[in-house]
């Protein structure tokens, strides 16, 4: 997306399922259910759908979902990765479909049996020892926490950045869960004292530092703004969007690397000056932030990639409590995220952002103007508003 398509899409209806960690059900019923859910917010009848667009990584394809759903006329649809981390840049594709009239209605899902089926965080994805992976795989490198091990390692020599620090991501979007009765941590909050005597998973994480694996499904509607201003609900307008892939090197928190990062830095770090730019706004103007929080590190290295504080500030940032809570410095994922709400690679941030732009977010910021949403750890990027 450039300047000139800025505020020219909208989201205009949200959709999930249950959020559980035994669902019980396929990954295509689950698909369905938030399709037609968020169908249903948007006032829109499912033939009005004629765009659809899913994480390259979903075993549900466009084709099943659009037969199960009894859909005839798609017109617009396809995939984006790379893996999980696709939810910011596929509604950014949604925008520019509707705006250049690829479609009218595009419908972004990500359906997941994160806990019940395949399991990332227990290695039974791994790609091969292929491409980039054939540096780390061999070696024994499989995880995502292993690769963010190396990342919150390397905050902590550099910086002095703390165990208890990272203690203080979780205890916050543990605290904004329980205020959301959809997350799966609901009624459980924790401490700091809790986060230090949880097992460590892989050093120096433990496993209070670490997202949850969860089964659940959430859709997104996207339009365009003049189409928007017929619909049910107030329209939360795309403001900028944008992505940001390098490919190399070793491995990290996300899935591919280039030497020119530091290994404590995130893409976001290179995408968010495009972004802001694209949006006409700066991180001062920011109401609210959904940071992909695969693990707590990942918070901070965002605080320091999207300017709210200084490199290396980011640990101290978060202990003094300046993203807990509504009213904080810069309110940081409020339904929980994947920490704590439900683990859906993002889609989840994006509805809660559009629940803080209408003004039902169960931890809601205070006339919420701005939202900044990422996903991958800055491999896609958004600005929305009201």
């Amino acid at each position: 997306m450039v300047e000139f398509m800025r505020d020219k899409a909208c989201i205009v209806g949200i959709g999930e399922t249950a959020y559980s960690r035994d669902s019980g059900r396929s990954e295509l019923s689950l698909a369905g259910e938030a399709v037609r859910n968020a169908v249903s917010d948007a006032g829109l009848a499912l033939n009005d759908i004629d765009g659809m667009l899913r994480f390259e990584v979903d075993r549900v394809t466009e084709a099943e979902l659009a037969a199960s759903l009894g859909l005839t006329g798609l017109r617009f649809f396809g995939m984006a990765g790379p893996l999980g981390s696709a939810a910011c840049g596929l509604v950014a594709h949604a925008a520019m479909a509707v705006a250049c009239g690829m479609a009218d209605n595009v419908v972004v899902y990500r359906s997941l049996n994160g806990r019940s089926a395949q399991r990332y965080g227990g290695g039974a994805t791994t790609r091969g020892g292929g491409g980039n992976a054939a540096f780390w795989e061999p070696y024994g490198m499989l995880v995502p926490g292993q690769w963010a091990a190396l990342s919150a390692r390397r905050h902590m020599q550099q910086y002095g950045t703390t165990s208890r620090q990272f203690g203080a991501v979780a205890v916050a979007l543990r605290k904004h869960a329980c205020m959301n009765p959809r997350a799966v941590m609901y009624g459980k909050p924790i401490t700091i004292e809790d986060h230090q005597a949880s097992r460590i998973v892989h050093d120096p994480l433990h496993l209070l530092d670490c997202c949850l694996e969860t089964d659940a499904a959430c859709a997104v509607v996207v339009t365009s703004a003049e189409r928007s201003r017929d619909r049910k609900q107030r329209p939360v307008y795309i403001r900028a969007a944008t992505q940001h892939l390098v490919s190399g090197g070793r491995p990290r928190h996300t899935y591919s690397d280039t030497s020119a990062y530091e290994l404590a830095e995130t893409p976001s770090r290179y995408m968010a000056p495009r972004l802001f730019r694209m949006a006409d706004v700066t991180p001062a103007d920011i109401d609210c932030v959904q940071l992909y929080d695969p693990f707590t590190p990942n918070v901070i290295f965002g605080m320091e990639a999207y300017g709210f504080c200084k490199p290396g500030e980011g640990g101290p940032f978060v202990e003094a409590g300046n993203i807990e809570g509504p009213r904080s410095k810069v309110p940081v994922n409020t339904a929980g995220g994947n920490m704590s709400e439900v683990y859906l690679q993002g889609v989840n941030h994006i509805i809660e952002a559009v629940r803080q732009l209408r003004g039902v977010s169960t931890c809601q910021v205070p006339d919420c103007e701005l939202v900044l949403c990422e996903s991958g750890g800055g491999l896609g990027g958004l600005i929305l508003r009201r």
